[in-house]
């Protein structure tokens, strides 16, 4: 498998390493150590659909199903041989090689214009305050994580500091040119531009 893969199969892969597990502890695991907030394991579905790829591609295999009479089996993974080579792998490529992202805030802002100024700073404004939350609640995780967690435990929380701490920086200076009106638009302006990036054909 030469495709990097989602991030959840990624750390599902990681936690198989520490020892066989079946995917309930996985996720409880995850919940405790604070990897809900990196990425999505509230989705069971989603969960399991991971365990299954991972299945089918090799990278882990079933290591014996626990019965018992108060629930279902249980069936508990272990990760294969070439499971930990692409692990490594992957986690090699992942830290030295930026990939290609493409969240939803960059394009919705693309297409600001098209809202009159006064909207747009109220939705903005909006964002900021979110994005000061996140801010706040990820110091407090810090700090809390801090008081008894080797730096290392926490440097994901770190980068969420930073990324977040960035854009809030970047939006607040937005809102600023908005309401001084060092940045406006009106639909004669949004004409211009959209000529510009669409020349008259030479037909």
């Amino acid at each position: 498998m030469n495709k990097r893969p989602s991030a959840l199969s990624f750390v599902i892969l990681g936690l198989l390493q520490e020892a066989r597990m079946h995917p309930y502890e996985m996720q409880r695991l995850l919940k405790e150590r604070g990897k809900d907030r990196v990425l999505g394991v509230e989705q069971r579905s989603s969960f399991y659909q991971a365990i299954r790829r991972l299945e089918r591609d090799g990278l882990i295999a079933v290591h014996e199903t626990v019965q018992s009479s108060s629930r279902p089996g249980r069936t508990v993974y272990e990760i294969t041989e070439n499971g930990r080579a692409d692990f490594h792998r992957w986690l090699r490529a992942m830290l030295s090689a930026p990939r290609e992202v493409f969240p939803e805030f960059p394009v919705a802002i693309s297409y600001l214009p098209l809202l009159d100024v006064g909207e747009a700073v109220s939705l903005l404004e909006a964002r900021r305050e979110a994005l000061a939350a996140t801010l706040a609640e990820t110091e407090s995780a810090l700090a809390e994580g801090g008081a008894f967690l080797h730096r290392l435990m926490l440097l994901e929380e770190e980068l969420r500091r930073a990324v977040v701490a960035a854009e809030l920086a970047w939006l607040t200076g937005l809102i600023d040119d908005l309401h001084s009106g060092a940045l406006t638009w009106s639909p004669e302006l949004i004409a211009e531009q959209i000529a510009r990036f669409s020349p008259p054909s030479a037909d």
